[in-house]
């Protein structure tokens, strides 16, 4: 028998009344249970495994899928629950995080950094900006370490920077002429990018960013994940979309 604090991340049905939960957890790192009967209303695994749920879980662990014995909710995410753009934000975070890693590797910053996220996602900051510090945050994970401190090509660390996949990092005008495929981005982006990789969620504070801007970061973070990376993920599609289409709405509300 073995406790763990953790977050459902993922779940899929299995037989008639059956799920299989995909947990990041603080002791273990990624584990799957099967919980039995969990998809009846009546039963007491029904809440605790519903999907971005916190609490404490009691498993009969295994080489493979253990066995959920009983579990205590600590936080549902209540907001992200009733709300589709919520809801579609934490789902990528939690579809990055689960894709990500490997079963039973333990980390408990990032345990901490992907309930900090949801948290906050929960509690109304930007997703967006959340997200996007979350991708910045996971690169380390996936054994991506872009130069954000330096130039990645003189090591320079004063000057005016674009930032560059080609050159793993930011580049600065010096060497400018040595990297024609170099994004040119406003100073406030490679600013933030910087930022986001560099520094600590808690010490962040709530970022207020134009809606521009977050689409420069945006498309050089997604630029970079999808030169390296080699992940596709469906959230992450559904998501792009999704922000086209409140854009949209927003433009039509303002006109």
């Amino acid at each position: 028998m073995e406790k763990c604090e953790g977050i459902v991340i993922r779940q899929t049905s299995y037989r008639e009344s059956d799920k299989i939960v995909r947990m990041y957890t603080r002791e273990f790192g990624k584990i799957g249970v099967v919980a039995r009967g969990a998809k009846k209303t009546k039963s007491r695994l029904a809440a605790v495994t519903q999907l971005f749920t916190n609490g404490y879980f009691t498993f009969f662990g295994g080489n493979g899928l253990g066995t959920l014995q009983q579990g205590e909710v600590i936080e549902n995410f209540s907001s992200i629950q009733q709300d589709i753009f919520m809801t579609a934000y934490a789902t990528y975070v939690c579809e990055l995080l689960d894709k990500s890693t490997e079963e039973r590797q333990p980390n408990p910053y990032l345990y901490e950094l992907t309930f900090q996220i949801l948290r906050d996602i929960d509690e109304g900051y930007d997703p967006q900006i959340l997200t996007q510090i979350y991708e910045m945050k996971m690169l380390p994970v996936l054994g991506l370490y872009p130069t954000m401190d330096k130039c990645a090509i003189c090591g320079e660390t004063t000057g005016h920077f674009d930032f560059s996949t080609r050159s793993n990092g930011i580049i600065c005008h010096r060497c400018f002429d040595k990297d024609r495929y170099r994004m040119h981005l406003p100073e406030n982006v490679v600013k933030l990018l910087r930022l986001f990789f560099i520094f600590q969620l808690d010490r962040l504070g709530n970022i207020d960013v134009k809606q521009e801007t977050k689409e420069w970061l945006q498309k050089a973070i997604d630029t970079y994940y999808d030169e390296y990376s080699g992940l596709y993920l469906k959230s992450r599609k559904f998501l792009r979309d999704m922000d086209k289409w409140e854009n949209m709405l927003k433009k039509d509300s303002d006109d």
